[in-house]
């Protein structure tokens, strides 16, 4: 008997098929393939996202009134005074690079913080403008409305 006649074709055939159907045996039996509809609903997640809501609207901008009192006559701003900033509401005084409302912002000058007048007095958009200069950093300097603006008599 030679090794022909011992394997038959149609052996050869059912063994592959054996095969192929231990494979997909196994591949159902690890989880390859869900075996219903209901797995997937199982696995399946769902995220609740809330509604945006509007943006809230800020506050409007209150600027600091003008005060309504002037200096006496002893106390009036000149070159080589010392002032300070005053009636801001704790605003602060913005402290310009001209002499007008939309010169740039060198400086916030804080409410009660005192300078030195350097020059002026300019009249720009309204408004009279002095010089100042802090005392403690000359690079602190710029064009400040005077309506903001008290003479400091005592400087120590």
């Amino acid at each position: 008997m030679n090794l022909r006649e011992l394997i038959h074709p149609w052996v050869i055939i059912a063994a592959i098929l054996g095969a192929l159907g231990l494979l997909g045996g196994l591949f159902l039996y690890l989880g390859g393939v869900p075996s219903s509809a209901e797995n997937f609903a199982e696995k399946a997640a769902l995220t609740v996202i809330p509604a945006p809501t509007p943006t809230p609207t800020p506050p409007p901008v209150v600027l600091p009134e003008k005060p309504t009192s002037s200096p006496s006559p002893g106390e009036q701003i000149e070159i080589g005074a010392y002032v300070q900033v005053s009636g801001t509401g704790g605003d602060g005084l913005r402290i310009r690079s001209q002499h007008a409302l939309d010169g740039d912002v060198n400086y916030l000058g804080l409410e009660g913080e005192v300078f030195i007048v350097i020059a002026g007095p300019n009249l720009g958009d309204g408004y009279t403008w002095w010089h100042l200069e802090s005392p403690s950093d000359q690079t602190r300097n710029g064009w400040a409305v005077s309506d903001y603006l008290q003479v400091v008599n005592d400087q120590e």
